[in-house]
């Protein structure tokens, strides 16, 4: 059973093809520039050069397309015919409340995606606009929507309600929903399988760091709690975005300086975080390159960094009552020995030490704790593409 899953911005789109009877990776692609010009595919196959379409994809039905041709491709393809495509799994940022789990996509899917897109203006059009083109394509393939927001549904009140009027929760649905839940799902469903564990003996953290980042308490292998909140701005601070601050900056700026609304949401999403401290980039890598080089900034950004997730950790710690695992991933999670044992820096009383040789150790599924440690810590490279496929094939096979 082949199953291909989709991933939609607003001007790109990745796609893999997996096989699930062996759940390999059969071909990785990516589309860049999707209404703009110079729209390039760019496909990689394991044992064949990377094959690039320069092209104009004036919208999203146009580069779906150019996928599924590149995927029959005679010389670069790895399927002799679409048929040979069982489902198709969609990532979907937002489903709001609705959904605490993958569905099946159908016109009643589809309008509650759209209700949506209020909460998530940048995410959910381009996720349903890349749904129906792969619907007008494949009309006799099954569709399933995997939401980012769904494995945190199983929060209680009182992680997810904000401490505003009651009113505005129940008219305009104004709560923490989190995100990051299919990469939160796969690798603390993962840790606990590398431990041969029953996760619902489990108190795990896992940190999402890249140039997003969220953290998620998951006990008994459930969300009861995430960092990120009614958007992915709010938490620990990230590559561009602020996190969680003071909202009274927002009003400061407007009233006192003149700042517009939107000014200020391009500051606490584009220009804050890493970048803003550091002055130097929103990559990871950059800010710690000058760092080495003695840029205070640079320093200074990476400090504030791992303090907040060092605080959100031992936090999430608190309210599982206990952690007996602490895993690391995405970009910087997966790759950054530093990053790591700085955000782990002083929380050793937690019960764990760091075997700095496991730890140099990067993008790799890796115990980076002492034998001897009471409290795990592991790296976990995430895989959320096959978190959808599996989803998808579990829904389609029922």
């Amino acid at each position: 059973m082949k199953t291909l899953v989709i991933n939609c911005g607003s001007s790109s789109l990745k796609y893999q093809l997996i096989d699930m009877e062996t759940e390999n990776s059969l071909v990785q692609g990516l589309v860049e520039r999707i209404g703009i010009e110079g729209s390039i595919l760019t496909q990689k196959v394991e044992g064949k050069d990377k094959y690039i379409i320069k092209e104009a994809m004036p919208n999203h039905k146009a580069a779906i397309r150019l996928v599924l041709e590149a995927l029959v491709n005679e010389d670069h393809g790895v399927i002799k015919s679409m048929d040979e495509i069982s489902a198709v799994g969609h990532r979907v940022v937002h489903g709001g409340e609705k959904y605490s789990h993958s569905v099946i996509i159908n016109d009643t899917v589809l309008d509650s995606i759209r209700e949506c897109i209020s909460l998530a203006p940048l995410h959910n059009p381009p996720n349903i606009v890349g749904i129906e083109a792969c619907m007008e394509l494949m009309p006799n393939t099954p569709m399933v929507a995997v939401f980012d927001t769904a494995f945190h549904q199983t929060m209680p009140k009182e992680a997810y309600i904000c401490p505003l009027p009651y009113e505005l929760y129940e008219k305009y649905g104004i709560r923490k929903y989190g995100f990051h839940g299919t990469s939160h799902k796969y690798v603390s469903q993962k840790v606990a399988e590398v431990m041969g564990k029953d996760i619902k003996d489990l108190k795990i953290i896992t940190c999402h760091l890249g140039n997003g980042c969220s953290l998620a308490a998951v006990k008994a292998g459930k969300s009861i709690d995430t960092s990120m909140g009614f958007t992915p701005l709010a938490g620990v601070m990230m590559g561009t975005r602020s996190g969680s601050i003071d909202p009274s900056v927002i009003s400061f700026l407007s009233e006192q300086h003149g700042y517009k609304i939107s000014d200020i949401d391009e500051l606490l999403n584009k220009k804050s975080g890493v970048l803003g401290i550091s002055g130097v980039s929103s990559d990871f890598r950059d800010v710690i390159d000058a760092a080495d080089k003695g840029n205070e900034r640079a320093k200074l950004a990476l400090d504030i960094f791992h303090y907040k997730v060092r605080a959100q950790i031992a936090a999430y710690a608190g309210i599982m009552g206990g952690v007996d695992v602490i895993v690391f991933t995405a970009g910087i999670g997966e790759n950054s020995s530093l990053t790591r044992k700085e955000c782990l820096n002083g929380l050793e009383f937690l019960g764990f030490n760091i075997d700095d040789e496991k730890n140099a150790i990067r993008g790799e599924i890796q115990e980076i704790s002492t034998k001897d440690s009471k409290v795990k810590v592991y790296e976990i490279p995430t895989n959320e593409e096959l978190m959808i496929a599996r989803d998808t094939v579990k829904l389609i096979n029922k």
